[in-house]
């Protein structure tokens, strides 16, 4: 029997580095990779449905693995050597009731 097993991504987060003259925040851009992660093509329905409600066209759907405690909220990710945003709230579900490694999907769009 196989194991499944994800892909390494790069994650490119946005982190606080102080405040300007007008004490608005400054960020810096800091890039971190997340191994394991799965990719998953989503259905046509479910690339529809998301046009029809969002106006975003679903390109993947994101497995993420149990534990990582990084912001996937409108976030750019890097894989197959191309670059991709994630959009809506990542759902998670109870890490002990579900059997696999990933309890959290997240969707991206293709981005620049």
């Amino acid at each position: 029997m196989s194991k499944l097993k994800g892909i390494k991504v790069v994650l490119h987060l946005k982190t606080q580095d102080g405040v300007d003259g007008f004490n608005r925040p400054i960020y810096i851009d800091t890039t971190k990779e997340v191994d394991n992660v799965l990719i998953g093509e989503p259905s046509t329905d479910d690339i529809t449905n998301e046009l029809n409600l969002t106006g975003k066209k679903l390109a993947y759907t994101l497995g993420i693995p149990k534990g990582d405690t990084n912001v996937w909220t409108d976030t750019v990710v890097e894989f197959f050597g191309e670059k991709f945003r994630t959009f809506g709230e990542p759902t998670q579900g109870i890490e002990a009731m579900i059997p696999l490694e990933w309890n959290k999907k997240v969707k991206v769009e293709r981005y620049g």
